[in-house]
């Protein structure tokens, strides 16, 4: 399933990317299929970026193109772990407007500490909302930075024919019942259930521990040591506070 989402949502970006462009008043500069030049030269490991020539970026291929993609948007965002609908939305604003800020928006959304890092304590707050009325909060959000932006004059008509486009498909995605208070407790121990969650909580923390004084282990992707350490303490009390709650209902 995550596979088949992941295939379907990269078609909707590059539907929306197009081909090869060098406007000269997009700040991006030469794109190729969404992917500007500095992000490929990074990609590939040119530095300076601009030491990649541009007929490197026009002759960009599908497959390369998406392998950026994934690595630095939709698993960075954590988009596969999102409910089907949601994940296109975030994955979209992520590639227009930089990952953090679409994940910063999320997060402001469901009412967790905006970090730009997608983990359980977010995925669990997520869990607990309707994903249609997420999808158009997010968008909605998405429209307001749009158009504060010095160069909506000369891009906002496609920006805003691409957020009603994402919007749509990620509606039309979407579950078509919202979950119900009935199970929400159910589904909020099944992701945060047991003594396996201070387990992982536990673990969590010890590498963030180690992190933090210098002892790279890195098996949690981009998550810095301090970061974890905080990301282990939300998963270790929050899980004590859903029982504790649930416990009184």
């Amino acid at each position: 399933m995550a596979t088949s989402r992941w295939g379907h949502c990269l078609a909707q970006i590059l539907k929306n990317e197009g081909g090869y462009a060098d406007h000269p008043a997009d700040p991006g500069g030469a794109t190729n299929m969404g992917i500007t030049r500095k992000t490929l030269a990074r990609w590939r490991g040119i530095s300076p970026w601009w030491e990649l020539p541009k007929s490197a970026v026009k002759t960009l291929r599908r497959a390369e193109a998406g392998a950026i993609y994934k690595a630095h948007y939709w698993d960075r965002c954590r988009a596969g772990s999102l409910p089907a609908g949601l994940d296109l939305a975030v994955f979209d604003y992520a590639v227009n407007s930089g990952p953090v800020r679409a994940v910063k928006t999320l997060q402001a959304l469901v009412g967790v500490v905006a970090d730009g890092f997608v983990g359980p304590v977010t995925l669990a707050a997520v869990a607990r909302r309707d994903t249609k009325t997420l999808i158009g909060a997010l968008c909605d959000q998405r429209m307001r930075f749009l158009e504060r932006l010095r160069t909506f004059a000369v891009f906002g008509r496609g920006w805003s024919r691409r957020v009603a486009e994402i919007r749509a498909a990620a509606l039309a995605d979407a579950p078509l019942s919202p979950p119900n208070s009935s199970n929400q407790g159910v589904n909020e121990m099944n992701i945060l259930a047991g003594y396996k969650t201070y387990a992982v909580g536990i673990l969590m923390l010890l590498v963030g521990v180690a992190e933090v004084f210098g002892f790279d282990i890195g098996p949690f992707g981009d998550y810095s040591g301090a970061q974890l350490v905080m990301e282990a303490l939300a998963v270790i009390f929050l899980r004590k506070g859903i029982k504790n709650d649930l416990g009184q209902a």
